[in-house]
């Protein structure tokens, strides 16, 4: 396929176009966009790679012995098969165990049947893969077991639903940049307001506004406080005031200002008489009527090592001004993450600033580029699901212990449930060994099922798992239509290059499974892609319409450009609560904000925000044992593990393998120096980086990105350990809380140490998927 002229397209990162050039793919950033993201240079490597899966492969174990828990899933061969082969023993496999029709015992509504997939593969919202494999399997066993909340914010989104009402309005309402570029005097940024955060959105993002804004601030007089171990957790600007605490002790700080702002009477009383309950038993906790210990500075200071100086300084700065308190999402990918979301919401409401354009709390703003933008006022295209009669799910993070504990009880919410017995894995558009924790844990729960089933266009640690892989297209590959909430363009994505090998799209894949199970009518719905496209984007015409914008038909928008869509005026969530909060109340256990709740005091927690010691901490008796603290955070030159091979995310490796920060003074006692190979270990496993010392890390903290592609491999003397530094092999596989049941991976404890000798080198994509069979 030629291009010949410069087609749109749409990714999670950014809105372009491209255009075919001898030399490649060539991508130039939406022109409406002030500060694209550099992740878009890792586009053209993905059309031809050499890691590109170009036809179906059956696991040799699974082909020869049939179905079954097998350990050798991850270390066994594949046999290349032609696509009516591979269709006819996954559908064979489906039928076994029920599938086709949906009110047999056999199927079961689809009550041993996981349905993963999370929603990252493509920015266009019909070839959207969990959609797809969701959809599927509703029409083809009556329902799944579902995921619910995500990695990257359930402990934060559990307990704002609890306290707040609506965790997602609220980090998706408010015009938030607008309001820190032209009133917020003082901006708290727990966790920081990091830029490589920022340039991702779910289903795109057409202009990239977060850098500007902390600019225009600036130049405008607003002071900025950064509070994160990792100094360069915001824009560069010498103006901005950064504190380094210890990880997992930023709910410390907070209790420490709150506690000083209740000692010096700076608290706003009338504020939390109007809009909030269960102030006295959280007064009672920051005096020390319930515990003995009263929660001052020096108190704050003795876990979180900020000195209490600063953080009196600061409390009383932010009873002062018009103040802002973000809090981000790496803050509650720990355990005990509720805590530090909960506390930053309660001390925004000792300050009284919900009230105040510009001041008050807001969620997630420093970890999605689309929140605090303002909202759309039309509907977005979106493939219906249909309906999941299982009516069972986990937590997300939970995938591990739901196929190694089947019929187990846990907790979440408030109440009991129980893992089901799952069967058959099916997974599309997604790769749980980036995800998740504990990965040699991962690996035993994926020997577990009958079978596994994926779709990917590449192979990956995950493909190496399954039984049965079917090779995807990529959203290059096809024609489909970029939308995200809070960004005002819609894009046409047009096809920018023909499929790879014999690739095919998730659609035609469950299209062709579903006529062999009898659903193709109900799955499909006699639609083509393209039908389907145009029938999705008709609900955004017709609004479009009513509404009196002269908008283009389907054929006018795919030949055409991006569509600029209206956006709301309504008021947010939480500003109709503050104009009347009688009117307008929260959806919460009083109707306002809490700062005590018995739901999650029921759950053995404290009832109110809470310094609660955790397992793996700079402070705890742990540390004699492991040092050092990981701060695994999110990439700069990649979205997850996507595109790692891309020239963005190659270009910030050394010699293929990912990158491992550590305080320079650490580095120097150690011996260690910029490009040398460390071993990161603990009980649970090692990952294998390469060091570059930095006066921008904390001591005794190592930072090393989410998103190198799991790669385990025998070292002489040490044994296992992902060679190219993937920090899940470390991280702990354990719930924020019993409450959330969030994922907690951010944050553990780990040794270091400098490898010398036969260093084993890392293990190029293509090598992932090993011993592919003929």
């Amino acid at each position: 396929m030629t291009i010949r002229q410069p087609l749109y397209h749409s990714s999670h990162w950014g809105a372009f176009s491209a255009i075919q050039q001898e030399d490649g793919l060539a991508i130039a950033p939406f022109p409406g966009d002030p500060d694209p993201s550099p992740i878009l240079k890792n586009i053209p490597a993905a059309l031809t790679h050499p890691a590109r899966l170009s036809r179906p492969l059956i696991r040799r174990g699974w082909l020869e012995d049939g179905p079954g828990p097998d350990a050798r899933r991850g270390s066994d061969d594949y046999v290349e098969m032609d696509w009516e082969q591979a269709l006819e023993l996954a559908a064979g496999e489906l039928k076994r165990l029920g599938a086709g029709d949906p009110d047999s015992p056999a199927a079961n509504h689809g009550r041993h049947v996981f349905g993963g997939s999370y929603g990252w593969s493509s920015a266009g919202r019909f070839h959207h893969a969990q959609s797809q494999v969701h959809r599927f399997l509703n029409m083809a066993f009556g329902g799944y077991v579902a995921s619910v909340d995500t990695y990257s914010t359930a402990a934060g989104s559990v307990i704002l639903d609890t306290v707040a009402g609506n965790s997602g309005r609220i980090s998706r309402e408010g015009c938030w940049w607008e309001h820190i570029r032209e009133t917020t005097e003082l901006v708290i940024a727990f966790g920081g307001l990091p830029i490589r955060n920022l340039s991702v959105s779910p289903g795109g993002s057409s202009q990239h506004i977060a850098r500007d804004c902390i600019a225009a601030a600036l130049k405008r007089g607003c002071h900025i406080v950064s509070v994160s171990p990792l100094r360069d957790d915001i824009g560069g600007a010498d103006e901005i005031t950064r504190y380094q605490p210890r990880p997992a002790t930023d709910v410390a700080m907070m209790i420490g200002m709150a506690g000083h702002l209740l000692a010096r009477d700076l608290v706003d009383h009338a504020y939390i008489a109007k809009y909030t309950s269960g102030w006295e038993a959280f007064r009672a906790y920051l005096e020390g009527t319930t515990d003995g210990q009263p929660k001052t500075p020096d108190w704050a200071e003795a876990i979180c090592g900020v000195p209490a100086s600063e953080i009196r300084a600061l409390a009383e700065e932010a009873a002062r001004k018009r103040t802002l308190v973000t809090v981000g999402y790496g803050l509650q990918r720990a355990e005990n993450g509720e805590q530090p979301i909960w506390m930053g919401l309660a001390l925004s409401a000792m300050l009284g600033g919900g009230s105040r354009k510009g001041a008050g709390f807001t969620y997630a703003i420093g970890s999605m580029g689309n929140h605090g933008k303002p909202q759309l006022s039309v509907p977005l295209p979106t493939l219906p699901q249909g309906y999941n009669k299982s009516g069972d799910f986990i937590p997300v993070a939970r995938i591990s212990d739901l196929l190694l504990n089947p019929g187990a009880d846990y907790t979440y919410r408030g109440k009991t449930r129980r893992y089901a017995d799952i069967r058959l894995v099916y997974w599309a558009g997604g790769n749980p060994f980036h995800h998740h924790q504990d990965l040699s844990r991962l690996r035993q729960a994926f020997s577990r099922p009958d079978t596994v089933i994926v779709h990917d266009s590449v192979g990956t640690a995950t493909t190496a798992h399954a039984d049965i892989i079917f090779p995807a297209t990529i959203t290059a590959e096809r024609d489909d239509i970029g939308a995200s909430a809070g960004d005002p363009y819609l894009m046409p994505m047009q096809r920018l290059a023909a499929p790879f090998g014999e690739a095919r799209d998730d659609y035609d894949i469950f299209c062709d499974l579903s006529a062999r199970l009898g659903c193709r009518e109900a799955f499909s719905e006699n639609r083509s892609s393209r039908e389907w496209l145009a029938h999705l984007y008709g609900k955004t015409e017709e609004a479009m319409r009513r509404r009196g914008f002269d908008v283009p038909d389907f054929d006018g928008l795919m030949q055409g450009g991006p569509l600029p869509l209206p956006v709301s005026d309504t008021p947010s969530m939480m500003e109709a609560f503050h104009t009347d909060p009688v009117a307008k109340p929260l959806d919460t256990e009083t109707g306002k904000i809490l700062f005590h709740s018995e739901l999650v005091a029921s759950s053995g927690l404290p009832g109110h925000p809470a310094w609660i010691e955790p397992q793996e901490w700079l402070g705890g008796a742990l540390a004699q044992t492991h040092p050092f603290q990981l701060v695994a955070n999110q990439p700069f030159g990649r979205l997850h593990s996507q595109l790692d091979f891309g020239a963005t995310s190659m270009a910030g490796k050394i010699d293929g393998r990912e990158v491992a920060r550590l305080n320079d003074a650490d580095a120097a006692r150690l011996g260690i120096a910029e490009g040398d190979v460390i071993r990161i270990f603990n009980a649970r496993g090692a990952t294998l980086a390469a060091a570059r010392p930095s006066a921008e890390v904390l001591p005794s903290v190592v930072q090393l990105s989410t998103g190198a592609w799991y790669a385990p491999r025998d070292i002489d003397g040490t044994g296992l350990a992902c060679v190219n530094g993937n920090p899940n092999a470390v991280t702990a596989d354990r719930p924020a809380s019993p409450f959330s049941q969030g994922c907690a991976g951010q944050i553990c404890l780990v040794s270091i140490e400098k490898l010398t000798g036969d260093i084993p080198p890392a293990v190029p994509h293509e090598e992932i998927l090993r011993k592919r069979g003929a």
